[in-house]
């Protein structure tokens, strides 16, 4: 279309260039090929991380990226056809993250290449290349309005096209600059989690071995350490909430996070903070070399959590519940105590024994105060001297030795409530 005319845009076509005039990518590749030195030199002047590395690695990515950016963008002018390929500007972005740089400067690096390549068509197209306003001697460059043969309206559509292109490249490059951030945070995460796994297992790791762990994990070994223990689906929340020195994952079903001491000034608050709405179990503070400690103390609490033995929200430390852990650690032998310390409740009626248990309770808590249990149970006094005058006889003297009101105070932790209720 030689008289510069451009085409009536058609409503089916999907990329802006293809409403430039075909002849337009001839026209202008002497001016295009021409520019990608000076946008390398532009971008290295104006963007201080590109200025001392347009040798390694990147530079050459960016060098070749430059030059088929170019001639890529000349080739599709007139056609309707999408980008051939971005993997050049995909790999740029992954560039930038392994180098440990934002994507700020690459995007900024897009916007001069297209500031430069735009200025030097726009000084062509308005016959300034040179100030003649004439062609070139060997008549490859065009210099003027008349040798690009491009009117007004192509001249916008031309950079209409040439700016959604460059966003295009752009965003390949966001691709795979966040395709290599989810490779290096699924590394870590891996990492971590060999970290946390082996921190659970028993016996803890060396000084060695966990240096080697942590190291590769990116978390400083503390002084002191403290497990955490909930839910998985509830480790991603609670986690986003701690700071970063912790280290988390999920092993064996259940999320586990090591939290640096968890005594120290503040601590406490920023836990209960953390784990709002979630119920948690954090277990006893340990040194490095004790952590599978403080993590079976931690899951054995999160399981009397689970079956309603202690609060169902918020945060739970095991060590205000160590009687209540003492219990339940060998099911079995807790069993055999309540059976053979509360057998002479079992023969009572369910009147009497309700009453017995609740009298009991009440005088043992009191520490053999009679005045202070019957006001406890809002009785007369001579009411429970007479209560524990049969209780003493039901059970045998076992009431008048001291390691026996042990044994049944502990035998009603554990079973006096299903006791009465039997």
């Amino acid at each position: 279309m030689s008289d510069g005319v451009c085409p009536v845009t058609d409503a089916s076509r999907r990329h802006p260039w293809a409403d430039v005039p075909a002849e337009a990518g001839a026209r202008l590749r002497p001016v295009v090929l021409g520019t990608g030195d000076e946008i390398i030199a532009t971008v290295r002047a104006e963007i201080a991380e590109y200025a001392l590395s347009m040798d390694g690695e990147f530079g050459r990515r960016i060098r070749l990226g430059v030059s088929v950016a170019l001639d890529q963008f000349l080739d599709l002018l007139g056609t309707d056809d999408a980008l051939p390929d971005t993997t050049v500007y995909f790999e740029l972005g992954r560039v930038e993250h392994r180098h440990g740089r934002t994507m700020d400067a690459l995007q900024s690096a897009y916007r001069i290449g297209s500031r430069v390549l735009w200025r030097r068509i726009a000084a062509t197209s308005d016959g300034s290349s040179n100030g003649s306003g004439h062609g070139t001697d060997n008549g490859t460059a065009p210099e003027g309005p008349d040798d690009l043969g491009l009117g007004a309206d192509a001249i916008f559509r031309l950079a209409e096209a040439l700016f959604a292109y460059i966003e295009q490249l752009a965003a390949a490059s966001v691709s795979g600059y966040a395709y290599e951030q989810s490779l290096a945070a699924g590394s870590r995460q891996a990492r971590q989690h060999a970290l946390v796994e082996r921190l659970c297992r028993t016996p803890a790791p060396e000084a060695s071995e966990l240096d080697a762990l942590a190291r590769e994990a990116g978390w400083t070994p503390p002084k002191e350490v403290g497990a955490l223990v909930m839910a998985e689906e509830s480790l991603g929340v609670v986690c986003r909430r701690l700071p970063p020195e912790v280290a988390a994952s999920v092993v064996d079903g259940v999320g586990i996070v090591f939290v640096p001491d968890p005594d120290g000034p503040g601590r406490a608050d920023a836990l209960t903070d953390a784990v709002r709405g979630t119920a948690t179990v954090l277990g006893p503070t340990v040194t490095p070399d004790q952590t599978p400690r403080t993590v079976t103390r931690a899951r054995a609490a999160w399981a009397l959590q689970l079956d309603g033995h202690l609060p169902g929200a918020g945060l739970i430390r095991s060590e205000d519940h160590l009687l209540a852990l003492l219990l339940h650690a060998d099911v079995t032998l807790t069993a055999d105590l309540v059976a053979q310390r509360l057998e002479p409740l079992r023969r009572m009626t369910a009147a009497a024994r309700d009453r017995a248990v609740t009298t009991l309770t009440a005088w043992l808590d009191a520490h053999g105060d009679v005045a202070e249990a019957a006001t406890r149970l809002h009785v007369h006094p001579q009411t429970v001297r007479y209560r524990l005058a049969r209780l003493k006889e039901a059970f045998a003297g076992v009431l008048d030795d001291p390691v026996g009101r042990l044994e049944v105070a502990l035998a009603l932790r554990a079973g006096g409530s299903a006791l009465a209720e039997g």
